[in-house]
């Protein structure tokens, strides 16, 4: 069975290409570097090389606060960061990448009392500066080193020694704890600024993996990181917490077992250190708290007979009550909201429903601010609800997505908002959800849509053979005529957890090739996101396969329709997505016409321990789960036109998995187009619009 709900289709008025997607004709305005001034009332946003103070209550320009044209010396600052009492800003300049949320800089200390700029420190680049909560020093890292600043004077404390690349990290996480478990700081100040705690990854005994770059030069250089796959050895990981007014340096008991992990630490309001473990297998979470002599308790534990979903910050809220605590489980199979105590254990449900909490944003006045989705799994709406789980209620209004970002207190919001027919407008709230002003609504290229005939997705829903029903969206040509039968070109990612299904402004060159005539078709299958556990764990230990059937099954569906034609389908996928890709035109050769895989997995034995563990196993003990969906396995059954294409410089997917998959195509003698990218990384970077002007091309020169 299938609903699809087909918009009469407006006749394009322009005709866009690439070249306009790229030149920025449909990028919308934004509001960005939004941040909650203490006192709850104000707000800073970064205009033009400027920091400036709004008004909440009203939304009026107030001050501005730095401005890099007028400041000694004019610098060009990335992010910026207050001090607890605000008269101070920590300034990032000249940002180099490391990984994919890692970075070094040069940080600048701004005093907006006399208006003068200096350098944190001039002993080499820093990562992730941090303010203490009182305001009075700065942490950061230095080749692997965790320190402190002293604002008073200058002067820097070594907290660690033993920091060296490849061997041993203090206070940034290794690669694969920033990749999967997205951080990318691994110390925390306690909230009287007295204390730091920070994770020590000893990663001597994880096996290296090794990347050419060449960038010009004579002799490529050899650059050589530690990464753990699927199986092998991972770092070994201990807290430590340093008190500054005595000298003196703890180790925290995180337990006997070292082949774990610790994914999260923070401060209770109080004053207590805690800190999430999980276990290899990931199926097994605890929240710990440690005292000052490093002995700790576990106040809260979950396992689970697949997985724990990761755990990120908001996993876990402590009250400043000093007891009671928020966390965020699926223990009933959806994600809700749970009341905790310290002393009681559980105390209460918040939510329930067959529906799913996506994040928790805060807690005021003893109510919970969450968005959920309550509506559909498709959107993102606002909510909150008292502490005893009763007067919940809905603050936001209008189908679609929303983003949240709260004022301290949450008395007040900025509310980013998008859905298939707006793209982001941005707006002020009370937190009862009043509106109080509209910083942006992207009038002039709301306008420039309709004059440029840019599709719109129209949703729709079916069922695959076991009667599961999956949803879908569709971009028609905005001459579409139901008379002729059109190609169809699948675009999807189908990670676990993941969604692309959903009611949000987006647009991407896929746009491109509906406008020219194609029909471009997305469908979230078995193993996607935000419609509980049981539709997402079912692809556990079998990574690939009922995704796979799903998007075969999808694009037989298609092609039944009376619009199509059921001989030029093809499917587009990026990571997970080439995976996919690379399985649905070796499986389904009978069905796709072409394929595009860009930086694919093509075994998932390549691939790192955190992810890969999490829902396929160790591979020692399901072997069969790594194996039997290896597009590698299949390459004898490819039959229709592929593009493969992955950067060399891929940290992330490496290049090793296109390059075996290259081989056993051509070991079976099946013609491929492969394009490589000299150090370029799992994205790409600048070379991301000569990729996708090249798939448009092999798209209208083969479907």
């Amino acid at each position: 069975m299938a609903a699809l709900i087909l918009n009469p289709g407006a006749a394009a008025q322009g005709r866009f290409d690439y070249a306009d997607l790229r030149g920025g004709l449909f990028t919308p305005k934004t509001v960005g570097g939004v941040r909650s001034m203490r006192d709850g009332e104000h707000y800073t946003a970064v205009d033009s090389g400027r920091i400036v103070r709004y008004s909440y209550r009203t939304g009026e320009r107030l001050a501005v606060i730095f401005d890099r044209a007028t400041a000694t010396p004019s610098i060009d600052f990335t992010d910026y960061r207050f001090s607890a009492d605000e008269t101070r800003i920590l300034l990032s300049t000249d940002v180099k990448p490391v990984y994919r949320r890692s970075f070094t800089a040069e940080y600048w200390i701004f005093d907006t009392k006399d208006g003068s700029l200096r350098r944190l420190s001039t002993g080499g680049p820093q990562q992730q500066a941090a303010f203490s909560p009182d305001g009075h020093r700065v942490a950061f890292v230095r080749d692997n080193d965790l320190f402190v600043a002293d604002l008073a004077d200058g002067a820097e404390r070594r907290i660690t020694s033993d920091g060296r690349k490849n061997h041993i990290i203090n206070g940034i996480p290794d690669w694969v704890y920033e990749e999967e478990f997205a951080f990318a700081r691994a110390f925390e100040w306690s909230p009287d600024g007295r204390r730091i705690a920070w994770l020590r990854f000893d990663e001597s005994r994880v096996r290296e993996y090794n990347m050419n770059r060449f960038d010009g030069k004579l002799y490529p250089e050899n650059y050589t990181f530690k990464y753990p796959k699927a199986g092998e050895e991972n770092s070994i990981v201990e807290l430590y917490c340093h008190d500054l007014e005595t000298g003196e340096t703890v180790r925290i008991d995180t337990g006997g077992e070292t082949d774990r992990y610790i994914p999260r630490l923070l401060w209770t309001p109080s004053g207590e250190l805690a800190f999430y473990r999980l276990n290899r297998l990931q199926n097994h979470f605890e929240v710990l708290l440690s005292d000052r002599n490093g002995a700790t308790r576990v106040v809260y534990d979950e396992r689970d007979e697949r997985y724990v979903e990761h755990a990120d910050r908001s996993t876990v809220t402590f009250l400043p009550d000093g007891d009671r605590f928020v966390v965020r489980s699926e223990r009933n199979g959806y994600m809700h909201l749970y009341l905790h105590s310290i002393r009681k254990g559980f105390l209460k449900q918040l939510t329930d429903g067959q529906w799913e909490v996506t994040a928790m944003l805060g807690v005021s006045d003893d109510r919970v601010y969450y968005l959920s989705t309550e509506t559909s799994p498709l959107r993102r709406d606002l909510y909150a609800v008292r502490l005893d789980g009763k007067d919940k209620k809905r603050l936001t209004g209008g189908d679609g997505t929303y983003n949240i970002l709260p004022s301290e207190g949450f008395r007040y919001y900025i509310s980013y908002f998008s859905n298939v027919e707006t793209p982001e407008r941005i707006t002020l709230h009370a937190a009862d959800g009043r509106l109080i002003r509209t910083l942006e609504d992207n009038a002039a290229l709301r306008d420039t849509l309709v004059e440029q005939g840019v599709p719109v997705k129209e949703f729709f829903t079916f069922r695959n053979s076991e009667g599961i029903e999956l949803n879908g969206y569709l971009l028609r040509p905005g001459d579409f005529d139901p008379a002729k039968k059109y190609p169809v070109l699948m675009t999807q990612y189908s990670g676990p957890g993941s969604q692309q299904v959903a009611d949000r402004w987006t647009m991407d060159w896929t746009d491109v090739l509906a406008q020219q005539g194609y029909i471009v078709a997305c469908v979230d299958g078995r193993g996607t996101g935000f419609r509980g556990e049981s539709f997402r764990k079912c692809t556990y230990r079998q990574l690939g396969r009922y995704e796979t059937e799903d998007q075969i099954e999808a694009a037989r569906y298609l092609g039944s329709l009376p619009y199509v034609d059921g001989s030029r389908i093809g499917i587009y996928g990026w990571s997970y997505g080439g995976f996919m890709a690379l399985n649905c035109i070796l499986k389904g050769n009978d069905v796709f016409r072409i394929a595009i895989a860009v930086a694919p997995v093509t075994s998932w034995r390549f691939y790192d321990t955190v992810y890969t563990e999490i829902y396929n196993g160790m591979p020692q003990d399901n072997p069969s789960g790594y194996d039997d969906n290896s597009p590698i396995r299949f390459a004898d059954r490819l039959e229709g036109k592929l593009l493969i294409a992955h950067g060399t410089a891929d940290d992330n997917v490496h290049i090793q998995n296109t390059y075996e998959m290259a081989a056993q195509l051509t070991a079976h003698g099946k013609p491929f187009e492969m394009r490589i990218y000299p150090d370029k990384n799992h994205s790409m970077g600048n070379a991301r619009h000569h990729l996708l002007e090249r798939c448009i091309e092999f798209v209208k020169e083969n479907l």
